[in-house]
């Protein structure tokens, strides 16, 4: 049975690659769009629970616009619902956000207003050069803060650290809140490293079995859950039990996961 998560129907419409093996109403080639806030939810329906998030000039293919919900596919291949109003006319980015947060100013001055605030890994178009910003179409960003596509980040260890402390939230993606599988996401996605939003289907696909010890950089999965270890003994993850990304012994996390009911890991992963 195919992943509700990654079928690209909802029996108005579907990809017109599913055509003969789907039914719907119409089949569609889709139609590519990009998030223009800095955040915003994938959710499972119109109005309906948050699966997932996406940020700022990630490209989407939207299958259907309806009363104001976009069905959109992800270039992860997950679907849901966006709001519409959230989805802007595609365009190519150049850059993203390499710290954990900045800001779009109105000017090329720290002391001008801010327009928006900026999560890790937000995409902007360059369109201009600045002493110390770069004009984008979003606004006027720091230098400092803002990373070329093309020269993704190599560790993704280095990348997961940069979310220390940022509040755990379901399904979250950024760090304005954020998951167990979305920090995973958000840490290899940076580094050029396809990757699933969902700790199962990360399980399915990532890495290689660790038969001796763990090191850095290393994936840890259990039932629901997931971490990346700093060396062979610490882990960095987002739980919901301190509601923080942090810094805990694996033999902590393995007990405690384990007396919530949820078993020992199922896979120990090498990048």
């Amino acid at each position: 049975m195919t992943d509700r998560r990654l079928l690209a129907a909802n029996g108005r419409v579907a990809a017109v690659e599913l055509a003969g093996t789907v039914k719907a109403d119409n089949y569609v080639v889709g139609v590519p769009k990009m998030v223009r806030r800095p955040v915003t939810d994938l959710r499972r329906a119109p109005d309906g629970s948050r699966d997932r998030q996406v940020l700022l000039g990630a490209i989407v293919t939207v299958l259907e616009d309806r009363e104001g919900w976009s069905f959109v596919q992800l270039a992860n291949r997950y679907v849901g619902y966006v709001l519409s109003a959230h989805l802007a006319r595609h365009q190519n980015t150049t850059h993203f956000v390499s710290t954990t947060a900045t800001h779009a100013y109105t000017a090329d001055d720290f002391r001008s207003e801010p327009l928006m605030s900026l999560p890790f890994g937000a995409r902007v178009t360059v369109v201009d050069e600045r002493r110390e910003f770069y004009e984008t179409t979003v606004g006027f960003v720091s230098k400092k803060h803002l990373r070329n596509v093309e020269r993704p980040f190599q560790d993704p260890i280095n990348v997961a650290q940069l979310h220390f402390g940022v509040p755990y939230l379901w399904g979250g993606d950024s760090t304005r809140g954020i998951d167990c599988s979305g920090l995973i996401f958000a840490s290899l996605t940076a580094c050029g490293i396809a990757c699933p939003g969902d700790s199962d289907l990360q399980c399915d696909v990532i890495g290689t079995d660790v038969q001796g010890d763990l090191m850095r950089g290393d994936i840890v999965f259990w039932q629901g859950h997931v971490g990346m270890m700093v060396d062979a003994d610490i882990m960095l993850h987002a739980s919901a039990t301190p509601m923080a990304t942090v810094y805990e012994p694996l033999t902590k996390v393995i007990a405690r996961v384990e007396f919530q009911g949820h078993g020992q890991p199922l896979a120990r992963r090498r990048v």
